[in-house]
């Protein structure tokens, strides 16, 4: 089994949250709802001071914690794809799965009155485009796929999965291959929120 997945190059992402717009968008998500969020940190002090932004959505964990919580069943994984799917019939709605994301990539959505996630944007992919967040990237720093192939395609860039915004990939398996700056290793940071 292919293990489907995002590749991320923080060394380019410019934190314009076109990927965040695009998936709301598509998903026709309302206000306060997002299933990929872009994130920017500061580090440093003045006059040695660094920025850096994260796009994540769901990570389609190897271990999914969400599909664990559920006591629904609702989430689990694709047999063919390995990506952590939701079944919105058999959601009840109870915030289990939310609560249990390290990576708060699980949301409920008020107006269903369920949780909702990343799905790879499935219709798009099944229609031969690509997911709404790689295609609207300006930039070109995000790609959905088999990571294997991905990572193959654009070569060894030195992923990781590990930094420190990041909970510890030990505990859930993400697929998920990031090329990062320097400077997200660097504890000492502050969020920047606008």
């Amino acid at each position: 089994m292919s293990e489907y997945g995002f590749l991320f190059d923080a060394n380019n992402c410019i934190g314009c949250k076109t990927c965040q717009v695009a998936c709301k968008d598509s998903h026709r998500l309302p206000i306060g709802v997002n299933y990929r969020k872009v994130r920017s940190f500061t580090t440093g002090a003045y006059p040695e001071v660094g920025m850096y932004h994260v796009s994540m959505a769901c990570n389609h964990c190897a271990n999914p914690a969400c599909a664990k919580a559920c006591p629904q069943g609702a989430l689990s994984k694709d047999a063919a794809t390995g990506m952590v799917v939701l079944d919105e019939d058999k959601c009840a709605g109870c915030g289990s799965c939310v609560a249990a994301c390290p990576y708060g990539a699980v949301v409920l959505n008020p107006e269903i009155g369920k949780a909702g996630k990343c799905d790879g944007c499935v219709g798009l992919v099944a229609q031969g485009e690509r997911p709404s967040c790689e295609a609207a990237c300006p930039m070109r720093v995000i790609w959905f796929g088999p990571l294997d192939e991905l990572k193959a395609k654009y070569g060894d860039k030195g992923y990781v999965r590990d930094f420190v915004v990041l909970p510890s990939s030990d505990v859930t398996d993400p697929s998920l291959a990031c090329v990062i700056k320097e400077i997200m290793l660097d504890s000492d940071y502050d969020e920047v929120f606008n």
